[in-house]
């Protein structure tokens, strides 16, 4: 795998010590909000504006480099597991969200009744329930 300067290169973005610890920290915390990057961010290279962080997922998530997840209710969470076909499971209770593979294995893997048209080249599913610590909770 490239290092995040090479794909930073490779998406003809600058390489800047704002945007290297915001992949190292998607990276590290998959699935994190905005605001957990704004807590750790300035943690690993010091002050940064909340309005530089939001560009920077903007950006990254535009060339690819970052998947922006946005479950109805939550806030948005990124990761950078790019370029695949997966889902997502999510708790009700405490919003663990983890990967689920696609059962197909092939884009799209689900087919649409009635594509309208479309050249579609991907599918997106959010798997709701409770996780197994929720579940114990209750």
């Amino acid at each position: 795998m490239n290092s995040i300067e090479d794909r930073l290169r490779s998406a003809n973005l600058s390489v800047t010590a704002q945007r290297i610890a915001v992949m190292e920290l998607v990276s590290e915390y998959p699935h994190c909000t905005a605001d957990l990057l704004l807590k750790k961010v300035p943690e690993k290279i010091g002050s940064v504006s909340k309005q530089a962080v939001y560009g920077i997922l903007h950006q990254l998530s535009a060339k690819g480099l970052l998947r922006c997840i946005q479950p109805q209710g939550s806030p948005s969470l990124y990761e950078t597991r790019v370029g695949d076909n997966h889902h997502h499971v999510i708790c009700r209770v405490c919003n663990d969200t983890r990967d689920v593979n696609c059962a197909t294995g092939e884009t799209p893997c689900l087919t649409a009744c009635n594509d309208h048209g479309f050249a579609i080249d991907e599918a997106e599913v959010i798997y709701w329930g409770i996780c197994p610590t929720c579940q114990k909770a209750l």
